[in-house]
């Protein structure tokens, strides 16, 4: 095998034509064996084999910097770059990470896990580069997708606008080449590219800036016709018209072709932006006929395609069945994506709605600002995103939604610990961040069913809404406590009464104290449990009342500690006069790495056991003292 003998770049840039081919080969069925073990992202890294080796057989990496937008197609870029032999740790507990993150190599320029931010960075290490006086080269590569989000819009117009010599490789894994205009493109790619023609074109507008009066006026002339040739025969001359030479288009998977235009490109000075044609799943037909059901996938059976294990009713899925219910009776409810629909449940109310839904792709600024617009307008826009990408809107909720009191419903999905994809997507931050905004509501239901009653709750409200869950299900399905009958405002549930401890708990971490309550019964130690339901307001009435009872609490959230349940409960609790022992159990100020879940949650100490652990202790001690 080839890929048995690379070890680093060098040993790419070595191996004839026909091996890389091989190589590519080899690379997929690698790549589609780990991915059908640990999970990940699968369909858009089998589309960029091809331009990954060339890009590691023309440029000098780690001196030359290549910054990868998201970042989840990275895994041949971490195969060739001296990690081969840890590929099958993928996603995994001290394993390599699913996305680029600069401590496993020299050879990850930047840690990315967010869309649209490539441009920005490579950018800013340009820079960086020239004011240093260095002569590596930089490069940005992202999707067509990417290109949706602000940043990376705003990148391209500050970027074309400074003659920085910077290659931004837009990779299209959607169009396909024209043979009209395809021809016409790689002739104008080639011929723009020779060092000769920027040359004789500098010579000629030299010479004929030297004809009296008609020299500029000629230059002119020229210069807008060929705009409008290119124009016609190239629709993405935007990318010219900003000040980006462009380069393309080039099929992504002819190996040949690539290295010869990123050779070109190290010639030209300035901004150039090369456009690259892929296809998604490139090589294995499943996720060629299916990408987005192999953007992100858990292990699968690589002979039929299908999910390992039972499927289970999820949050996402529950979230959006309720919603078309919804939708049904109330015809002012419209949803809105940012280019999730399927992640985040909303695939049926497209369907079924598509005149109230409205996929804005990867842009969630403006996802934020549309719903503002709507609600506005007396419509109710209901806005599914997940946790980790809520981040980029902050400002539109704040200024857009919250400030102005306009009803919108924010469903953060996927909030808490997510598990293997690791520091960039754990959804660890809603809590702290939206707690201090005024006019929201936050709240977070312990299962399935008090979420369909929160959504109730929130499409008639005419207040700012934000609904939290987790990735996956209910911790058990069949478990049944408390009522739901009806949800109030700021209203938290008593679901076990006692008089030894209160668990003070809000949305999935609920479960888990329910359940420990229960085993901890039959150790003669009564434990009461407080579901919150809302975080903000919160029910201080019975948080005090709970806390005089039995002086010891303990909060238990899916969240960081600072800001969220912990910081509110003890900013209520620390102004009582009596004296009330407090045990915060959530995450620490940090960056939380790749794991599964459960692995997360023990070595932090979230898991049941812990829970556990800590009310049997702070019971024991106060019995001590007595």
């Amino acid at each position: 095998m080839i890929l048995e003998k690379i070890n680093l770049p060098d040993d790419v840039k070595k191996l004839k034509k026909e091996e890389k081919l091989i190589l590519a080969e080899e690379i997929r069925e690698e790549i589609k064996d780990v991915v059908s073990k640990n999970g990940g992202h699968l369909a858009s890294n089998l589309g960029v084999v091809e331009l990954t080796i060339a890009l590691h057989s023309v440029f000098d990496m780690p001196k030359d910097k290549i910054v990868w937008d998201v970042g989840h197609q990275t895994y041949t870029h971490k195969l060739l770059t001296g990690r081969k032999d840890k590929f099958k740790t993928l996603r995994k507990k001290d394993g390599l990470a699913g996305f680029p993150k600069a401590e496993e190599s020299d050879y990850d320029s930047f840690n990315t896990g967010h869309s649209s931010t490539s441009i920005s960075v490579a950018l800013g290490m340009a820079r960086a580069r020239d004011i240093k006086k260095q002569d590596n080269k930089v490069v940005a590569v992202i999707g067509d997708g990417a290109l949706t989000g602000g940043m990376a819009l705003e990148a391209l117009n500050d970027a074309g606008n400074s003659k920085t010599d910077l290659i931004v490789i837009l990779n299209d894994n959607e169009m396909s080449i024209s043979k009209n205009s395809g021809g016409m493109a790689r002739m104008l790619t080639n011929l723009r590219t020779k060092k000769v023609y920027e040359k004789s074109n500098g010579l000629a507008k030299k010479l004929l800036r030297k004809i009296p009066y008609f020299g500029e006026k000629i230059i002119n002339l020229i210069i807008n016709i060929k705009k409008g040739i290119k124009q016609l025969i190239i629709p993405k001359m935007y990318f010219e018209d900003i000040g980006f030479k462009y380069l393309g288009p080039v099929d992504g998977h002819n190996i040949e072709a690539l290295e010869n235009v990123f050779k070109n490109s190290r010639l030209v000075k300035g901004p150039i932006l090369i456009h690259v044609i892929t296809k998604k799943g490139k090589g294995y037909s499943f996720a060629e006929e299916n990408p987005n059901k192999f953007h992100s996938i858990s292990s699968f059976d690589l002979n039929s395609g299908e999910k390992l294990g039972k499927k289970n009713k999820d949050y996402s899925k529950v979230m959006g069945e309720k919603l078309v219910k919804l939708a049904k009776k109330d015809k002012s409810i419209v949803a809105i994506t940012a280019s999730m629909a399927d992640g985040t449940g909303l695939t049926e109310f497209a369907k079924k709605y598509p005149n109230r839904f409205f996929n804005v792709e990867i842009a969630e600024q403006h996802a934020l600002g549309l719903a503002a617009g709507l609600a506005k307008e007396k419509m109710k826009p209901i806005i599914p995103i997940y946790s980790s990408f809520l981040q980029r809107g902050y400002d539109q909720i704040v200024h857009d939604i919250c400030m102005q009191n306009l009803p919108v419903v924010i469903c953060i999905d996927r909030a808490g610990i997510v598990g293997n994809d690791g520091e960039t997507h754990q959804g660890l931050l809603d809590l702290c961040f939206l707690n201090s905004i005024p006019n929201i509501t936050i709240m977070a239901p312990k299962n399935f069913l008090e979420l369909e009653k929160m959504l109730e709750y929130a499409v008639k409200s005419k207040k700012p809404i934000a609904i939290r869950y987790p990735r996956g299900g209910e911790y058990e399905e069949k478990l049944e406590y408390g009522s739901i009958e009806k949800i109030e405002r700021g209203k938290a549930e008593i679901l076990l009464e006692g008089d030894d401890i209160t668990v003070i708990s809000i949305g999935k971490m609920t479960e888990y104290a329910y359940k420990v309550a229960c085993e901890l019964k039959i150790e003669n130690i009564n434990v009461e449990v407080i579901n919150v339901r809302f975080l903000k307001p919160l029910d201080k009435e019975k948080i005090i009342k709970s806390a005089k009872k039995t002086k010891k609490v303990i909060t238990i959230e899916d969240g960081y500690i600072k800001g969220g349940l912990a910081s509110s409960v003890n900013d209520i609790l620390i102004n009582q006069d009596e004296k009330i022992e407090i045990k915060n159990m959530g995450y620490p100020d940090k960056y939380i790495k790749q794991a599964s879940v459960s692995e997360i949650e023990e070595k932090y100490n979230m898991d049941k056991k812990s829970i556990k652990e800590n009310i049997i202790n702070m019971v024991k001690n106060t019995n001590k003292e007595k």
